[in-house]
């Protein structure tokens, strides 16, 4: 690897963006893939960088057959970061699953009492309110955000500062008609369709969960169908 190769690769990573290094078998010709952008000595067509897109979304190396030849596909992607908001009774079954899944887990709650390392033993905690601490924590492509305290006071401004971000799910606990009155609210806001669109409510698959267990089981699943699914649907 080139060391203007690896500066790019760590320009990735500082700026939490995904970058896929290929490396021609044939030659050792090798293109750097972050977003849009392509570096080094091999220029590679769509069809290989859909395969390096498919690699990408699923954290998966490994060899692939393109028009550009064969090409080892190695992945330097930011860490799954999931970022709860609401420290209630279903994150605390939420936030172990995820982190089990590989997601480095935040719960964002300004109420002390309920944001608990006693409630929460090794989960990070910010007591902070949440559109000051989603701002903190700067989500990217790999964050998955999810509201759950049913006050609108809390999940409003997390949810104008999701939609603001690159967040690759945002999702909000409630009804269909609590979602109904949240989407006018957003509206009122000045988020148009497609904004209000990205947003899973009800939140997680439709599978009769009840209890909050059974409810974060839901949640998991749709953020990781939506993590490795989601964009090949969006491209259908």
């Amino acid at each position: 690897m080139q060391s203007s190769t690896l500066a790019k690769i760590l320009e990735a990573q500082e700026a939490k963006e995904p970058a896929g290094l290929l490396t021609r078998i044939e030659d050792g010709a090798q293109c750097l893939i972050v977003g849009d952008r392509q570096y080094g000595s091999l220029a590679v067509g769509g069809d290989t960088v859909s395969a390096v897109t498919g690699a990408l979304r699923d954290d998966k190396p490994g060899m692939v057959e393109t028009p550009d030849g064969r090409l080892f596909v190695q992945v330097f992607n930011p860490p799954k970061r999931m970022i709860l908001v609401g420290a209630v009774h279903i994150s605390q079954t939420l936030a172990p699953m995820a982190a089990l899944a590989g997601y480095d887990v935040t719960i964002v709650d300004p109420r002390g009492a309920f944001a608990t390392a006693e409630r929460f033993p090794g989960v990070a905690l910010n007591h902070d309110w949440p559109d000051e601490a989603l701002q903190q924590l700067a989500p990217d492509s790999r964050t998955a955000i999810v509201t759950l305290t049913h006050d609108p006071k809390l999940d409003d401004p997390a949810l104008q500062a999701a939609l603001n971000s690159e967040a690759f799910y945002v999702g909000s606990l409630g009804s269909r008609k609590t979602h109904a009155a949240r989407l006018a609210r957003l509206d009122e806001a000045g988020f148009g369709d497609a904004a209000k669109a990205r947003i899973h409510g009800p939140i997680g698959l439709a599978i009769g969960a009840k209890s909050p267990a059974e409810i974060a089981v839901a949640i998991l699943a749709q953020v990781t169908d939506v993590l490795h699914r989601g964009a090949l649907r969006a491209a259908a």
